[in-house]
């Protein structure tokens, strides 16, 4: 956890946070290529399957992009994303999260870390984001959108930046960890 005084004023975490979207969004539009199709539209509750193989195309792919319908309001799902309370109890794990802009988070015990860069409340969590196991300094992009849909919403996920090599993991993460007990923890 840290303290008062290692913490970044506003101005330096904003500076930052501005830095690092515009290199990142430099380096992915760099390397990333053209964007491919959106995966399928999904089932309420349902997750999109990781698209393509674990070689080939894949490999080389910087970005992804997900959307997955769930049995809630948009305001309670930014909520149990920006609660450290509500976030270690959908994934049964711990969790700290400083739910502002410009405030860290350290996920699933500490294996996902990283920086809240934007905040629209009930609509949209920009983070700088990273697995403790990259290289430091190393942060990739992540951008929750949340979208009302009756009783229910559609969260679409952009994950941009991160490391060739990477996608399949990340996809199939992102099922596992986020949209399935997610799911059925607002279920």
């Amino acid at each position: 956890m840290l303290h008062t005084k290692d913490r970044p004023t506003r101005r330096q975490a904003i500076t930052a946070a501005v830095t690092t979207v515009s290199a990142l969004a430099l380096t992915s539009t760099l390397r990333a290529g053209p964007l491919r199709a959106d995966p399928p539209r999904t089932e309420p509750g349902q997750a999109a399957a990781p698209v393509g193989p674990s070689n080939g195309p894949n490999q080389t792919r910087t970005a992804l992009h997900q959307e997955v319908d769930l049995k809630a309001s948009a305001q309670r799902i930014y909520e149990v994303l920006l609660d450290a309370k509500l976030f270690a109890a959908f994934s049964q794990e711990p969790a700290e999260i400083h739910g502002e802009a410009g405030g860290t988070f350290s996920l699933f015990g500490a294996r996902i870390v990283g920086r809240i860069v934007e905040l629209v409340p009930n609509e949209r969590i920009v983070q700088a984001w990273r697995p403790a196991y990259w290289e430091p300094g190393l942060y990739s992009m992540v951008r929750f959108e949340m979208k009302s849909q009756g009783a229910q919403t559609r969260v679409v996920l952009d994950h941009t930046g991160f490391p060739e090599g990477k996608f399949d993991s990340l996809s199939s993460g992102w099922n596992e960890h986020y949209w399935d007990r997610l799911g059925k923890f607002l279920g």
